[in-house]
């Protein structure tokens, strides 16, 4: 990406205006960050999401403050042009206001440029502190994760009447807070339109339809770094893991076989000190 994105820029970003549609992918490491960069994505989401992909947790309740600056800094350190959003994990925003600003300023610190956080208008009190210390934030409503006991599993949210509402007004209080986009996370597509219809801020989707003004998918799944069974919204653009197990296995065979290394991937002495040690013309790969 050649311009730096900011999160006003991203705030402008409504399709219905003729913007065109956000693309944003998470990612976890400087390799990462560069090759989304590099894909030319708007956004780059540190998600807490690292803790099922990388860290092999079962949920991303595990994950601390500590582990999400750790991976926003390394992100942040690819310098990437998309906008870095630092995702703030479970009961980092829970407590107090106080410890909600304090949690989303060592994710700023660590390099990210806007922090995102899950839930609807009991949030507002904490959303309206970052805003106020001159953080982005960016909302998260419909299946939120870090809700999955609440919500009894990772449920598709808003298929009733009240629910629809439910989730539009969450919207509407979150942008009145000042979020400067929202995603909506696994929420029938016609509901998601309604909600982004009824906001003035981007809207986000994963597993909410094409009717967002944005998309965003989990790198790892994208690319089929992982097989696991994934969501029904996931769409697969390459197959990473397959590739990278017959690599590995590649060059297992060729240790086994003596394949690998060759003579000419391994270094070798003059002819001229191969001699002085006895070894000239006794070894084969050994060169004048």
């Amino acid at each position: 990406m050649s311009k730096k994105m900011t999160a006003p820029a991203v705030r402008g970003r409504k399709v219905r205006s003729g913007a065109d549609p956000l693309v944003m992918v998470t990612a976890y490491d400087a390799p990462g960050a560069r090759i989304a960069d590099e894909a030319g994505v708007d956004v780059i989401l540190v998600g807490d999401s690292v803790a099922m992909v990388v860290l092999g947790y079962d949920d991303t309740l595990q994950v601390t403050v500590d582990d999400m600056a750790r991976h926003t800094a390394a992100v942040a350190r690819a310098r990437p042009g998309a906008l870095i959003v630092g995702d703030l994990p479970w009961m980092s925003y829970h407590v107090s206001v106080e410890e909600t600003v304090r949690n989303a300023a060592a994710l700023v610190r660590a390099g990210a440029q806007a922090v995102k956080l899950e839930g609807g208008r009991k949030r507002v009190p904490m959303i309206e502190a970052i805003v106020a210390a001159e953080m982005p934030v960016m909302g998260h409503i419909g299946l939120t994760p870090q809700s999955v006991h609440a919500m009894g599993g990772f449920k598709v949210q808003g298929r009733q009447h009240d629910a629809a509402l439910a989730l539009m007004e969450d919207a509407k209080a979150l942008e009145h807070a000042g979020c400067f986009s929202i995603v909506l996370e696994g929420v029938p597509d016609e509901v998601a339109r309604l909600v982004t219809d009824s906001v003035d801020v981007p809207t986000i989707g994963i597993g909410a339809g094409p009717h967002c003004d944005g998309q965003v998918l989990v790198f790892h799944d994208l690319l089929g770094i992982e097989d696991r069974i994934v969501p029904k919204f996931v769409r697969r653009y390459a197959s990473v893991k397959a590739d990278s197990v017959a690599a590995v296995r590649s060059f297992a065979e060729d240790v086994r076989t003596g394949r690998f290394p060759s003579s000419e991937e391994s270094y070798h002495l003059s002819g001229e000190v191969a001699e002085t040690l006895g070894l000239y013309g006794s070894a084969p790969g050994i060169s004048a």
